[in-house]
């Protein structure tokens, strides 16, 4: 039988704020893998079987079929000569052994949350992956969310109703936000016989499926909870990038583009384009980039302010006397501390409800033009719906086939309570408390964002006492993580997030 921890050569067991305590291994020369929980932590003597894989004509040319027990993948790549080794993740990928014969697979996929372009590609790489590669004939889609597993039917899955679903853009077996019920779920998880579940969201949908995990492990049932994460903003932590990204940017460069189209053709034109990011910037840092057309991007994590000298307005007079037009991208997130005290309201997944900055913004650029008796002609542009919808691109395409078939694998060698994706280019399976700690910020003390204000001109809208700080504080946080400080404060925070506070 396949141990997880085979080689272990000490291990420890921390706690996270979770019930089930993270599964922490240490090796030589400062080695430390957070590993994931696997069936035998709590279902001893369980029987394994040959991966039919082996057999499988399509992977005969593979000159090796099974990742090895011991491979993982490292979470910092660049380190110093007499650093520590550092952290890694368990490397995704097909075992050996499996705790799972073909036909007693009884699989269900939920889908979560916002939309997000690349939901039906794994959706279909799911069930064909499970079909084709381990033999599993019978997937249930979850219809609309969390709430599906107790109060909507479930519809029946095969490659053949899913062979074409990654040219449509949505999902096949609706979504919804909130309706999670721990005991529902997990009580329909068993009354259906379903033994892997394959979750499909952002943060709050990976907590969901995290409390998920632990009420079937307290249950000491042998059932596969694992999470796809899923989010446009692209701020999920520990992963490279989230599914959908590269679509949303190339999407939001169509808008960008038809902005600047409206403003170079007449004189004095202004556009301005709202992207998707609540709490991050990585959409609109990434299509201003693209794009090359933006002359100011504003983002949530770079505080910004319209009046005086290095303000929005000084700047868009500068720009519009030398150019006679001028773009301005703004993120939904953005500049939320300029507008009136925000709604305490909160939607179903208890993210607060965002006053539109991009109409505001409109609004105040145009009174300021007109006090100063300045006439410019101003085109809004929200695309954000428009990009959610659409089927995803050929690099998420691809991107979604891995995260899919990483899943599969994971939940047929046993591992359960884990969610997958990319860490420096190599797939790898994730512990929920790890994604679900923090979000994923645009840092803007590195070298990304000053390629961004160098390709803008636009000022930064910091003082130099602020950016002085920033670098201090990220400056420590590096230092924590090289010593093997684990999760500090001011490295979980970004910088400016850290900073403000």
């Amino acid at each position: 039988m396949e141990n997880s921890n085979s080689t272990v050569r000490s291990s420890e067991i921390r706690s996270d704020g979770c019930d089930t305590p993270a599964k922490i291994v240490k090796g030589d020369c400062g080695f430390v893998l957070e590993d994931v929980p696997h069936f035998t932590d709590y279902l001893p003597n369980l029987p394994t079987y040959p991966n039919p894989l082996q057999h499988n004509p399509a992977y005969s040319v593979v000159k090796q079929y099974f990742v090895n027990v011991d491979d993982t993948v490292a979470q910092t790549i660049v380190v110093h000569k007499d650093s520590p080794r550092g952290r890694h993740f368990r490397r995704a990928g097909p075992r050996q052994r499996v705790y799972f014969e073909s036909d007693e697979v009884q699989a269900c996929i939920v889908t979560c949350g916002g939309l997000c372009p690349g939901l039906n590609t794994v959706i279909r790489e799911l069930v064909c992956g499970l079909y084709y590669m381990y033999g599993v004939p019978t997937v249930l889609g979850i219809n609309g969310g969390y709430r599906g597993f107790y109060a909507r039917n479930t519809i029946s899955l095969t490659p053949k109703s899913v062979d074409d679903i990654h040219k449509r853009g949505g999902t096949i077996i609706d979504t919804s936000r909130g309706g999670h019920d721990t005991s529902k779920i997990v009580d329909s998880i068993q009354d259906r016989g379903i033994n892997q579940v394959y979750i499909i969201g952002g943060d709050g949908t990976q907590k969901g499926a995290s409390v998920i995990f632990e009420e079937t492990r307290r249950r000491g049932l042998k059932v596969a909870v694992v999470g796809i994460p899923k989010t446009i903003d692209n701020d999920i932590p520990v992963i490279d990038k989230s599914f959908g990204f590269d679509t949303a940017v190339e999407e939001a460069q169509r808008a960008i583009n038809a902005a600047h189209v409206e403003a170079e053709s007449v004189e004095n034109g202004v556009g301005v384009v709202k992207l998707m990011g609540r709490d991050s910037g990585f959409i609109a840092l990434y299509a201003t980039l693209a794009s090359r057309d933006v002359d100011c991007c504003l983002i949530p994590e770079s505080h910004f302010y319209l009046e005086g000298p290095g303000g929005l307005y000084k700047y868009m007079e500068k720009r519009l006397k030398e150019n006679g037009h001028m773009v301005i991208v703004v993120a939904e997130g953005a500049g939320q501390d300029l507008l009136s005290e925000s709604m305490r309201e909160k939607d179903a997944s208890g993210n607060k409800l965002l006053q539109d900055i991009g109409h505001w913004i409109s609004h105040k650029i145009k009174d300021y033009f007109n006090r100063k008796m300045w006439t410019i002609t101003l085109k809004y542009i929200d695309p954000t719906y428009m990009i959610r919808a659409i089927p995803a691109n050929a690099s998420d395409n691809v991107y979604c086939t891995l995260l899919a078939h990483s899943a599969i694998h994971g939940a047929m060698a046993g591992y359960t309570g884990f969610t997958v994706g990319p860490v420096n280019g190599r797939h790898a399976y994730i512990p929920f408390q790890r994604i679900n700690e923090r979000q994923n910020k645009v840092v803007i003390t590195d070298r990304m964002w000053a390629r961004l204000l160098s390709s803008t001109n636009q000022p930064s809208f910091l003082d130099a006492k602020t950016i002085e700080g920033l670098k201090k504080l990220e400056e420590t946080g590096q230092s924590q993580l090289l010593e093997g400080e684990n999760h500090a404060e001011t490295k979980d925070k970004a910088p400016s997030e850290a900073y403000r506070a």
